[in-house]
């Protein structure tokens, strides 16, 4: 019988049995079910003491456990790739399909952005047929509001202050990421930690700036008030598709931050560092769906 650890015979690395696919799914429906939980509740008729205050409307804890969860496998999961890549696991063609992997999960989330900006451009552009349904019940209301753009009681956001200036934050990280990468490829570790280091605190700048912004909106009620009762469906949208480009921008910024960390230990080589590649074409991603954003939501429909 063949032993099954010898020397293989071609380019292929088979990865041992790993815990951190499925710990990381479970993490993650946590999380969502918690996500659930603290918005709306999630409390049976007769639940008991326990289960009443596990499930409370408002509970945070769950959503918190399901986001520890989260991150901790998805690093222990990604600290076993990078020993793979130390280890001498990543021939050529396995880091070709470490290549179409990364850019095929950049695709799936251009598709999750794609169903956002559908809602707003289907909400912005159409609002005029929904005048046209017959008032019905509550939805009276709701159609007298969308008769106008931005719907009634909906104070948007001037786009050439704040939403300029994250623009102007992210497209100069795009270009210090850029620098970063074309130092690394060409050996300069120096030009890299400066290009890299700048890239981090931009990020951190266009996060901190973001959730001015969110405070400012909140605070002065801008989306959801009396007035725009009927038409809080703009500010759910509004928050879901620029507060999922901003947690994007945390995870991208934490890519980074462990490059760093990486580039700093000495384990990325002009001729390897997939690593680093993998978390700028992340970060290129980020910059071009913040610029759809800026156009379409804060600009031409804000």
């Amino acid at each position: 019988m063949a032993d099954a650890h010898a020397t293989p015979h071609h380019d292929y690395h088979l990865v041992n049995p790993s815990p951190w696919p499925l710990l990381s799914s479970v993490a993650v429906t946590i999380m969502m079910i918690g996500a659930v939980v603290w918005m709306k509740g999630l409390v049976p008729a007769d639940a008991g003491p326990v289960m009443g205050a596990l499930f409370a409307k408002g509970d945070k804890a769950l959503f918190f456990a399901g986001l520890v969860g989260t991150f901790l496998s998805a690093g222990l999961w990604w600290t076993d790739v990078v020993k793979e890549s130390r280890a001498g696991d990543h021939t050529p063609v396995v880091s070709i399909g470490l290549r179409y992997g990364m850019l095929l999960f950049i695709a799936s989330e251009v598709m999750f952005f794609v169903a956002f900006f559908w809602m707003f451009f289907e909400m912005s552009l159409f609002n005029e047929a929904r005048t046209h349904v017959p008032e019905i019940g509550a939805w009276a209301d709701t159609a007298k509001a969308w008769s106008t753009w931005p719907p009634k009681g909906v104070e948007t956001l001037d786009a050439w202050q704040l939403p300029l200036l994250n623009t102007v934050i992210l497209l100069l990280s795009g270009t210090t990421v850029t620098w970063a990468h074309h130092a690394i490829a060409q050996g300069d570790r120096k030009a890299t930690k400066i290009g890299l280091g700048i890239t981090i605190a931009l990020g951190l700048l266009f996060t901190a700036v973001q959730a001015y912004e969110y405070q400012h909106i909140i605070h002065e009620h801008l989306f959801f008030n009396d007035e725009a009762i009927s038409s809080g469906l703009y500010g759910s949208i509004f928050f879901m598709a620029t507060g999922f480009h901003g947690f994007h921008v945390l995870i991208g910024t934490l890519f980074l931050i462990v490059c760093m960390l990486r580039l700093v230990a000495g384990q990325f080589t002009p001729e390897k560092h997939f690593g680093f590649e993998a978390a700028a074409w992340y970060w290129h991603f980020v910059d071009v769906v913040w610029l759809f954003l800026f156009a379409f939501v804060y600009v031409v429909f804000g």
